[in-house]
């Protein structure tokens, strides 16, 4: 879904084919395990435009019920869910839609709510924790019956955990805060809930205690939790029959999905809890870092609340492409000694978000043993940009 400068593989480099490739682009990358598979391979299927899906209608009906809201109904992509939220929300074309100036559907939905659903997107600020300034926001959100010239505020969207900002989670008492705040106004709330499931590991909650005042929420299915396909949106039953006949029109509907759908089943029951591994190998990844006491390349592992770590680039010599092509890069150059020549081996990918900042992803494809390997290679790197730029 990301549209980050991210550095690929070339395939005629045999020496990056023979290396140990360790994935930290996203959380995206995963890839179904045997028992993922299996349950692919063992699903009840039927034609889901007639609803005679079993999976699938198991799925949305498990969902709905998880964040305790009345329907849901199963999609391809997380930014399908966005936009159709965005067109039910609005109802009618000319609404103006308030989003952080940080979130994913400002910034990495190629604008689909203004070229698609003939809406208009108002920024607010996103704070360093992925919360909306709230005095900006009321400033900013229309009378109930506007001027005719100005357009009518249609819906308010968040994001939980906020991707720009690392990964963070909301607080529960801000979004109780917003969302009465909207509800007052008779404004709906939606939360962009891609990776809702860490921050309900990371806060301790049920997802439904942290959507408790949003009227829909996206969340998807093939990041963090594993599954190779799929999204679900989530809201009254109303708001999702509607839903149904958008991802219609936008190609959204499938036939025997329930062999994706299953995959989506299996992600709920078995791969939510694990989540706190991943938060736990980004920290790892966030010390090992600190610990070199770089003043090049920094990280703060106090803001680091899930699987998203963000490494700032200080170096007026290099630039974070430097940073992500060495952590690819096997250098044949170096010493022969045993452990560089197991560092040089592993080639660590990682995604570039500007000139100064790269960002890290934990997964559940990663081993413990994995993490080591990508920490010594970043570690390696950080010592080449220390050097080279005190000797500049």
């Amino acid at each position: 879904m990301y549209s980050f400068k991210t550095l690929k593989l070339v395939p005629s480099d045999n020496n990056l084919l023979k290396s140990e490739v360790i994935d930290l682009r996203s959380d995206t990358v995963t890839k179904p395990d045997v028992h993922m598979r299996q349950a692919m391979f063992d699903a009840e299927v039927g034609d889901d435009g007639y609803s005679e899906d079993p999976t699938i209608n198991l799925l949305e009906e498990k969902s709905s019920k998880l964040f305790e809201k009345e329907a849901a109904i199963f999609l391809p992509s997380g930014l399908m869910g966005n936009l159709i939220a965005m067109m039910v929300h609005s109802k009618q074309r000319g609404g103006e839609i308030i989003v952080g100036h940080k979130s994913h559907i400002l910034l990495w939905e190629q604008c689909g709510a203004s070229q698609i659903a003939g809406l208009q997107m108002r920024e607010v600020t996103n704070l360093n924790d992925g919360t909306l300034d709230m005095t900006e926001l009321i400033g900013k959100l229309r009378p109930e019956f506007p001027d005719p010239h100005e357009p009518y505020t249609t819906l308010v969207c968040i994001e939980n955990t906020h991707n720009y900002c690392g990964g963070t989670v909301l607080p529960i008492e801000w979004i109780d805060q917003l969302g009465k705040l909207t509800k007052k106004r008779n404004i709906p709330l939606h939360m962009d809930g891609a990776r809702v499931f860490n921050a309900a590991v990371s806060l301790g909650v049920p997802v439904s205690r942290i959507v408790k005042y949003c009227d829909s929420v996206t969340f998807c299915l093939s990041k963090g939790l594993g599954a190779p396909i799929g999204s679900i949106l989530i809201g009254e039953k109303s708001f999702i029959e509607k839903a149904r006949r958008l991802r219609k029109v936008l190609g959204g509907a499938m036939r025997q999905a329930g062999i994706v759908g299953a995959a989506g089943l299996y992600a709920l029951e078995h791969c939510v809890e694990r989540l706190a591994d991943d938060h736990r190998n980004a920290k790892k990844i966030a010390d090992a870092i600190q610990r070199t006491a770089s003043p090049y390349v920094t990280v703060n592992p106090g803001a680091l609340d899930t699987n998203i770590l963000l490494v700032n680039i200080n170096s007026t010599v290099v630039d974070a492409n430097y940073f992500v092509s060495e952590l690819i890069k096997i250098d044949p150059d170096e010493s022969d000694s045993q452990s560089n020549n197991k560092i040089r081996s592993i080639a660590v990918r990682i995604s570039q978000i500007n000139d100064a900042r790269v960002r890290v992803v934990t997964h559940k494809n990663i081993t413990d043993e994995e993490v080591d390997m990508a920490i010594e290679k970043i570690k390696y790197v950080i010592g080449k940009i220390d050097t080279y730029t005190s000797n500049r």
